[in-house]
């Protein structure tokens, strides 16, 4: 049996942080279908991708990170257009030219929390996890860290409406039992810090 495979990529909007691709497709009985495809790439850098094998670099880093003094999670609340309503999150973010993860995961953290990054841990999370498949190919790097310092919003960009908070492991729980919207990864988290409280980072 055939495989579904890209034959060729259109692009049919370009914006700085976000572009729409028209994929045509040869599906597993030899007819070609299309799919629109939402990327963070540029139409060049995703045909390297799709046509010459060219490696997917990881677009982001998504933080699960342990406050060290108060034994907390870090989560933050946003506000996303897109459903036009405030979600409950993991910090995250692109990551830069020029950054590696470790860098992307310093400078996300204080930039949405205003805490300071002390370790990353090598033994958990993955370098590279797809976020949508279904929409789109942007792939994040989920980081398991520590952190110290105090919550302050001065670091955050003029478009980003952000609260952060530090969640106990009673305050996970019992924010799992209200009707709040809350990010897949943010939900994940929040599970595994409930159940096992400081123990999910080791």
């Amino acid at each position: 049996m055939q495989q579904n495979k890209i034959r060729s990529l259109k692009c049919l909007a370009e914006t700085k942080y976000l572009s729409l691709y028209d994929a045509a497709y040869e599906n597993k009985a030899g007819h070609t279908k299309n799919w629109i495809i939402a990327s963070r790439k540029d139409h060049e850098t995703l045909k390297k991708q799709y046509f010459e094998e060219q490696e997917d670099a990881v677009d982001a880093v998504v933080v699960a990170a342990l406050h060290e003094p108060t034994e907390s999670l870090v989560l933050i609340r946003q506000f996303r257009i897109p459903i036009n309503d405030y979600v409950y999150e993991l910090p995250a973010g692109l990551i830069d030219k020029g950054e590696d993860i470790k860098e992307a995961v310093r400078r996300e953290l204080k930039e949405e929390t205003g805490l300071m990054l002390k370790a990353v841990n090598e033994k958990l999370g993955s370098t590279k996890t797809y976020l949508s498949a279904g929409m789109t190919e942007e792939s994040a790097a989920l980081i398991f860290c520590t952190c110290e310092g105090s919550l302050s919003d001065e670091f955050l960009e003029e478009d980003e409406m952000i609260e952060a908070f530090l969640v106990s492991q009673q305050e996970a729980e019992r924010l799992l039992g209200t009707n709040s919207r809350i990010d897949v990864k943010a939900l994940m988290a929040l599970q595994g810090f409930a159940k096992l409280g400081v123990a999910l980072f080791e």
